[in-house]
């Protein structure tokens, strides 16, 4: 075993499934010598969410990230055993659907997961009886088989890395309650507990349900919300007499009635998600040593449990003959969009957290971290959903926290559309033009708190006399026909987009030019009124954003980024020196895109600048008047038409608007939602970060090099981005589908024969080219021009073609004309 290295000081706050998988990998990666984990429990059953935790590890998910911390959570814990006890029983996991809808979403769900690389098999009616014996066979329809999935012995597996984490250094202190979190000038240097203090340079935070009371020692605000969840185990089952092992059917989900269930001996764990959801403030939670038995223990409410146990003894007859011996209520975290919580506090450097992190995939978040920690990014695991700083500000409130984190306990087995609305609390953010918006009818989705119309109603007589394909059952959900016809009057007349939402950063001061070249792939330090679109990487040479930067004037720049973590990567680069502000202007300005054929015609007779293609051209911005209102306009198109984004106050947006519609409508203008913009923006062959591309992707491999200026000094990520030039090994490639009803929606597989080699991103139909559109991630010798391919969309697999990029205006003359 390798000497332990002198490293900076961790203090890992709790030693639940995550902080003591954390300590053990972080142990293993760095080698550092100075780990300490404490915790107010005693060890290894430290009281929390992992010492009552059933258990089950299923691997498919709708997001490939968690999809992979569970792949990894299930190959570790099956190496790891206490005394020669596993840590992980690898009995397989069966999904069950007694509805036909919830069939067609197995078949989604087996997309997803093979999509990733593992094995998983749809079962008929009879197999699934086959494979768990216990099912009523008149009630299933069809399941969904993961041979890796099991059962996590999760206190064992703490204790098993405690122990390794122990052999290579680690301390490890039960009992100790944390105090308090010290900072000095803006830095963690330490924890206080009930036993003294202990020095630090990073703290991580992996408190589980105490989660945001450690977070608020710091002044961070962390989004968890603690649910009480049942699980009742039943007394001995007669079918299960004799059984000597602790598990061999299956773990079993059947979603339609919110339930899972698992084997121990001759009983079943029945855990349901079908009940009221039961908040329970962290600060409300009692201390071990408070409590009477573990705290993060609720009394069971049996009337709460009275439909999960109807429904047991309905489709597990064998239940019948037993009865519910024992239950309880345990808390679990959820956050406000189901994703875990990971990173670094932008109020206190040094102080990170893993929270919202259930058993399922703690052995990967833990691997993820210690990267993140050890490296200053994560190779392994693509972490920007999962970055603590994604959140806006509102979405940090206390009731938005409580109402979305019960929103997403109800939905756990839901079956979720890609474009279903966001529940209470809305309408939240709306944009100036928002009364006008209503007054054309319009269908809002929410994005980022914002109301963004999808379409409107007020344009649906344009349908008439246009050939609009009907997409299938699926994604015609939240789509109208009114979608088609926006988009192709975009292109054949002048739109007004709504792009408020887009949010804004204003970053100023004399040393705002050298700040945004170190951090740009392109390059910005131009003339005043030009504009790139550039990226942004990590050391590693991913992409950590794609934006727009505007010189605006000598010492001012406007920075199109895709939300708060841009904002926060800004932040953290700043200079001491104060040469450099970065601020969030989102909230004060708003935006229309107005584009079209005919968008000069709107907008000269109406602005005191010169519009024309030489007075303002392709990529450069510059101040003017509309009517009496001033603007910053910029001309480029995320749709691929000639136009303008004019920017203004948000005071003064209204009026921006109508005067823009007044001299667009008699023109035959129209108003147009995010549902056209989409279709148009992939015609174009026009990126997506987050959906097309994220930190786990290179500019190389996303279609994206020519943002890329390997000639500059230098920038953020260079090093390592010349080291991939050479080695492209997958590529973002544009797909197209003949069959005008078979429009798929993103995260689909997509097949070589049989063999599942890529997935889709973003996808719809094209109403110009009139082909469905889907970009995937392929192996690169697959991304040629030409080539055939399938995609498989439930139980179907839609014929596709690679095809050559852009499928619109390849001239690029509609945009520079």
């Amino acid at each position: 075993m390798a000497e332990p290295q002198a490293g900076p000081r961790v203090v890992i706050i709790g030693a639940g499934v995550v902080g003591a998988a954390l300590a053990d990998e972080l142990s293993a990666k760095a080698g550092w010598s100075g780990i300490t984990v404490v915790d107010q429990g005693p060890l290894p059953a430290t009281g929390g969410s992992s010492s009552h935790a059933p258990g089950l590890v299923f691997q498919v998910n709708s997001s490939r990230t968690m999809t992979e911390f569970a792949r990894y959570t299930v190959e570790k814990f099956c190496e790891l055993d206490v005394a020669g006890q596993p840590c992980f029983l690898q009995v397989g996991g069966l999904e069950v659907a007694t509805t036909q809808e919830r069939l067609a979403e197995l078949h989604r769900r087996h997309g997803w997961i093979s999509s990733c690389g593992i094995e998983a098999r749809l079962l008929s009616a009879d197999e699934c009886v086959e494979s768990h014996p216990l099912l009523d066979r008149a009630q299933v329809l069809g399941g969904l088989l993961v041979p890796t999935d099991g059962i996590a012995k999760a206190v064992l597996a703490v204790e098993a890395q405690i122990r390794r984490a122990t052999e290579r250094g680690v301390r490890f202190l039960a009992r100790h309650e944390v105090l308090d979190v010290v900072r000095h000038e803006g830095r963690v240097t330490g924890v206080v507990t009930d036993q003294g203090e202990i020095p630090a340079d990073i703290v991580v935070c992996c408190a589980g349900i105490w989660g945001p009371k450690i977070a608020r020692m710091v002044g961070m605000n962390l989004p968890l919300t603690p649910l009480a969840h049942q699980l009742a185990w039943t007394g001995p089952v007669p079918a299960l007499a004799g059984q000597s092992e602790e598990a061999v059917r299956p773990i079993l989900r059947h979603q339609d009635a919110d339930l899972y269930y698992r084997d121990r001996f001759d009983r079943l764990g029945i855990g349901y998600y079908g009940h009221r959801p039961m908040p329970v403030a962290a600060d409300d939670i009692l201390a071990v040593d408070e409590a009477d038995g573990m705290p993060s223990v609720m009394k069971f409410t049996e009337d709460d449990f009275a439909e999960a146990w109807t429904q047991t003894r309905s489709l597990l007859p064998a239940t019948r003959d037993a009865k519910i011996e024992e239950g309880i209520n345990g808390l679990f975290s959820f956050t406000t969009d189901g994703l875990p919580l990971l990173g670094e506090s932008p109020q206190a450097r040094g102080f990170w957290v893993a929270e919202a992190v259930w058993v399922t995939h703690s052995a990967g978040v833990a691997r993820a971290v210690a990267e993140w920690l050890v490296d200053g990014y994560c190779s392994s695991f693509d972490l920007h959903e999962c970055d603590v700083n994604r959140f806006e500000p509102h979405q940090l409130a206390p009731e938005y926290v409580l109402a979305r984190g019960c929103r997403n306990f109800e939905e756990v087995y839901d079956i979720l559309h890609p474009l279903q609305p966001a529940g209470a609390p809305r309408p939240l953010r709306t944009s100036p033009f928002y009364a006008r918006q209503q007054e054309h009818g319009a269908f809002f989705l929410e994005a980022n708190g914002w109301e963004r119309p999808q379409w409107y109603e007020a344009n649906a007589p344009l349908v008439d006399g246009r050939s609009l394909p009907v997409p299938n059952d699926w994604a015609a959900r939240y789509w109208s026909p009114i979608v088609g016809a926006e988009a192709q009057l975009t292109r054949e007349t002048v739109a007004l987009y709504d792009m408020t939402a887009l949010k804004r950063l204003e970053v100023t001061g004399r040393g705002a030019a050298a700040f945004l070249e170190r951090l740009c792939t392109g390059k910005v330090d131009k003339s005043v009124g030009s504009v790139t679109y550039t990226l942004l990487l990590d050391e590693d040479g991913g992409i950590r954003s794609d934006v727009t930067v505007a010189r605006l004037g000598r010492d001012l720049f406007q920075i199109g980024v895709n939300g708060n973590l841009d904002l926060v990567w800004f932040t953290r680069y700043l200079p001491d020196d104060g040469s450099v502000a970065v601020r969030d202007i989102t909230a004060g300005t708003c935006c229309i895109g107005l584009w079209g054929p005919l968008a000069r015609q709107v907008l000269q007779p109406l602005a005191d600048a010169d519009f024309s293609a030489d007075g303002l051209k392709y990529f450069r911005a510059m101040s003017a008047h509309i009517g009496s209102v001033p603007v910053t306009a910029m001309r480029l198109s995320y749709v691929g038409e000639l136009g303008w984004e004019l920017y203004t106050t948000a005071d003064l947006g209204l009026k921006l608007w109508d005067t823009l519609w007044a001299a667009a409508r008699p023109l035959g203008g129209i108003v147009a939602g995010r549902g056209a913009f989409n279709s148009l923006r992939l015609e174009k062959g026009y990126r997506s970060f987050g959906t097309d591309m994220t930190y786990a992707h290179d500019p190389y491999e996303a279609g994206l090099g020519f943002a890329v200026k390997l000639d500059k000094p230098d920038f953020l990520g260079k090093a390592a981005l010349e080291r991939r030039l050479a080695d492209v090994r997958r590529r973002l490639t544009c797909l197209t589908i003949d069959d005008p009803a078979a429009v798929v929606m993103g995260k689909e597989p997509v097949y070589d024969g049989e063999r599942a080699v890529g997935y889709v991103t973003s996808a719809a139909y094209g109403y110009t080219i009139g082909k469905g559109i889907a970009y995937a991630w392929l192996p690169a010798e697959l991304a040629t021009a030409g080539r055939a391919l399938h995609i498989g969309y439930f139980d179907q697999r839609v014929d596709a073609r690679v095809a050559d990029e852009p499928l619109f205006d390849a001239s690029m003359s509609r945009l520079r004309g």
